[in-house]
């Protein structure tokens, strides 16, 4: 690539970052998006995953933990305000 050992342990040790060209031949190095390339260095602000985090399924958890005392329609309920938080959760992190 083109950059000295010395210049990537300064980086590393984090007395230096990489500059926006070194990010660019990072990027193409690595097939990493060079967003998050400049993101992980400080140039750009956090940039969100693409896929959204593995979540359990309530439904299961609920007829493992409270086998009679929650019915359908109770169970039906809280998934939904389940999906709802998190539905405003990945929105507030987008604006």
């Amino acid at each position: 690539m083109g950059i000295s050992h010395a210049t990537v342990s300064r980086w590393l040790s984090g007395k230096d970052r990489p500059h926006f060209r070194s990010c660019r031949k990072l990027s193409e190095y690595s097939n990493v998006p060079l967003d998050k390339i400049l993101s992980l260095v400080g140039y750009l602000p956090g940039v969100a995953e693409k896929e959204p985090a593995e979540w359990p399924e309530f439904r299961e958890y609920a007829l493992k933990k409270y086998p009679t005392e929650l019915d359908e329609d109770l169970i039906t309920m809280i998934e939904d305000l389940i999906e709802r938080r998190r539905g405003r959760r990945y929105e507030s992190k987008d604006t």
